[in-house]
């Protein structure tokens, strides 16, 4: 405060008639215990009050906040001897609250005795309130598991950030043998929404892709849009009878659902509804910002993620690096919050969740797939992220040992990413455009640009009380007779409004005979997914291929289909029969399901959206998520068999989380009669490959 009373012209610590060097210190000294002990009182008060108030303008509002707090507390010197113009005081109060911010990480990061006896006391003081109110956690001695996702990472993509020292932590964890990694294989939905359902409800059950057209309603289904996540939550604790992976004392952070968690903060699900003060979607916004230096350290952080975004992008266009896609207009700052304000609030939540000792907490790290979407999965960009995303770990990892209980920490990811240019750079059209073009429609000369869903941007709505991405035409589209093309990542969903129920092949061809071969020998289109009357579910591919799924026969040793060249799926490797025909039993799956092509020399896919690094159907790295476990756990899955599906996930979980506190208890209990128990729904994770748990990642023999 001396040294800015010394620079400012217009902030100044002493009367006009001037003071002593002892006085104005006195003086400086009274503003600034006066403004820090506004800080502690008044701005928690005022962080609650401003609750309902965006996140983000909250987050600009800081900066107002902090300076008239600093001109009250000038007020309150004695003898008016503190003095500053408003403008001034906002500077002033922003810089106080960064150089408190970077001193206390700075002795944090350099005196480990000083961070740990920091943590211990608010670790014995959550205790003894816990213990006063009789809270879950207070007395307990079993050990607690903490869920980490890792948004968008896949395994390989893991195995080289911990090969090349991006990520030391982990490194650590799997060289000590105190870890364990392994692959896992995703649905034909290789999304969040799909994954992170089925692992936190126990089903996915018709989850057909990231967004989908339901005839019945008329309605387009979108994974991040908070009532469609309500609704695919209900629909999933309806099917298991179950309310979900975290239903004992447990905690949901930063994910699409809540796991049947009472503490939530975040949750894209409840976003919309109204709740109890601990529990509502945005209290993990009061935990973090009340303390004014976070709020402070957050808003510069974030100011600097927007201007290395820009820089990034411009060095990435000045150097013709292929493929690109638009990185302007909002996308900095989405990218900002992704990777500094939701990390930072998330990290926050699950530290508070272990010093309060909760028995399970899942949460979702949105900032690797935002970043990844948009300068590719290896890029160099994304490495950064990787490695801040480590320290962020280590960070959660150092908390656990001051935690009531002990914590097991599992990492996984719900998806990886594979790269490619996008289809409508590649080919000049748009998926859209080819099927209208089928259909005999007229098609725009310029290429329109298809909506991204990335999981940050429904984050930003919802934190900016704007959680509906698409327009009222596009979630209810009406029931005309052109065709309505929806796009996940490099998967299509093709419907037509006007004919209740499933289109088949026979009446598509009728109608538009041109449509079926127009897409299937497109050379940016691998395969597609139709019901013929006649034979069931079809796959078709190039050159008048067709795949009968329902035909097909079964190895007898290994349980895998067996198909007569040619075969649309082979280079989509082990499993993908498998899954797309799982897909094929949806109520909701489209009358025509488009995946792009995919070339196993290159592992590049054709997003139809605008994504280089994409995710939501087959082909490449993006259906081959890790997870990372600790060697107190059971192993997943018998040595030599593989993980498949995010339902088997979810039993593995269950699994943990028994030997660990014991059995769960359902919602509802087991399901009535005559209902397919939910163990059934593991029958498309037939057990096949080579995937077994592996230690450290320079290994590349099973163990």
């Amino acid at each position: 405060m001396l040294l800015l009373a010394g620079i400012l012209p217009d902030f100044q610590l002493q009367s006009d008639d001037g003071d002593s060097i002892t006085r104005i210190a006195l003086t400086a000294a009274w503003g600034a215990g006066a403004f820090g002990l506004l800080n502690a009182l008044v701005w928690p008060v005022l962080v609650r009050a401003l609750l309902l108030v965006p996140a983000l303008v909250l987050g600009l509002l800081v900066f107002f906040l902090n300076g008239s707090l600093l001109l009250l507390a000038l007020r309150l010197i004695p003898d008016g001897r503190g003095e500053a113009d408003p403008r001034t005081a906002v500077v002033v109060a922003a810089v106080m609250s960064a150089v408190a911010s970077a001193t206390s990480t700075a002795l944090a990061v350099r005196d480990d005795n000083a961070y740990r006896r920091r943590l211990a006391r608010l670790a014995d003081r959550t205790r003894r309130r816990q213990r006063r109110a009789g809270t879950p956690g207070s007395g307990e001695s079993t050990p607690g598991i903490l869920f980490l996702q890792l948004d968008g990472v896949g395994y390989q993509v893991l195995r080289h950030a911990v090969a090349t020292g991006l990520m030391p932590t982990l490194a650590g964890w799997l060289a000590v043998g105190s870890h364990r990694l392994t692959p896992w294989r995703t649905d034909w939905s290789s999304q969040t929404g799909s994954s992170q359902l089925g692992i936190m409800h126990g089903s996915n059950f018709d989850v057909p892709a990231f967004r989908w057209y339901e005839k019945d309603t008329g309605t387009t289904v979108v994974c991040n849009r908070p009532t469609s996540a309500a609704e695919l939550q209900r629909r999933a604790i309806a099917r298991t009878r179950d309310g979900g992976l975290l239903t004992v004392d447990g905690a949901s952070r930063g994910n699409l659902f809540s796991g049947g968690a009472d503490q939530l903060a975040l949750v894209l699900s409840i976003a919309a509804a109204r709740r109890g003060r601990a529990n509502r979607s945005r209290a993990g916004y009061f935990a973090y910002f009340s303390d004014p230096a976070n709020a402070v350290r957050t808003a510069f952080s974030f100011v600097a993620e927007v201007v290395r975004e820009v820089g990034q992008s411009l060095r990435s266009r000045l150097r013709g690096d292929t493929p690109r896609v638009s990185r302007g207009g909002l996308y900095p700052f989405i990218r900002a919050f992704a990777t500094v304000v939701q990390r930072d609030v998330v990290v926050a939540a699950v530290i508070g969740d272990m010093l309060a000792g909760r028995a399970s907490v899942y949460a979702d790290l949105v900032a690797y797939d935002e970043v990844a979407h948009h300068s590719g999965p290896r890029s160099h960009d994304a490495d950064q992220v990787l490695a801040r995303l480590d320290r962020s770990l280590a960070l959660i990892a150092k908390a656990a040992k001051h935690a009531p209980r002990e914590y097991r920490i599992v990492l996984l990811s719900d998806h990886g990413q594979s790269s490619g240019e996008t289809f409508s750079g590649r080919f000049g059209l748009t998926l859209k455009d080819l099927v209208r073009a089928g259909c005999g429609l007229p098609v725009p000369r310029r290429a329109e640009r298809t909506h991204s869903g990335a999981e940050a941007r429904a984050a930003v709505l919802a934190a900016l009380h704007r959680p509906v991405e698409e327009g009222a035409e596009e979630l209810h589209p009406g029931r005309d007779a052109a065709p309505i093309v929806l796009a996940s990542g490099n998967l299509g969903l093709i419907s037509f409004p006007d004919v209740p129920g499933r289109l088949s092949m026979e009446r598509i061809e009728r109608r538009h005979p041109a449509l079926l071969p127009t897409l299937a020998n497109h050379p940016g289109v691998g395969f597609l997914l139709v019901s013929s009357e006649e034979h069931g579910p079809l796959v078709l591919g190039a050159g008048g291929a067709e795949l009968r799924l329902d035909e097909v026969p079964r190895d007898a040793g290994t349980g895998d289909r067996v198909f007569a060249a040619p075969d649309p799926l082979a280079a989509f490797g082990p499993g993908a029969a498998e899954a797309v025909r799982r897909t094929d039993s949806f109520p909701h799956v489209a009358d025509i399901m488009v995946n792009s092509s995919f070339d196993p020399g290159t592992a590049e896919v054709h997003a139809f959206e605008e994504q280089i690094g994409s995710h939501g159907g087959l082909g490449g790295e993006q259906g081959r998520p890790f997870l990372m476990w600790p060697v107190t756990l059971s192993d997943p899955v018998p040595i030599g068999a593989e993980l498949v599906g995010a339902e088997q996930l979810h039993h593995v979980f269950r699994r943990w989380l028994g030997e660990a506190s014991g059995p769960q208890a359902p919602l509802h209990g087991p399901a009535p009669e005559g209902q397919e128990p939910l163990e059934a729904a593991q029958d498309h994770a037939s057990a096949a490959g080579t995937g077994a748990p592996v230690g450290p990642v320079q290994q590349d023999e099973p163990r």
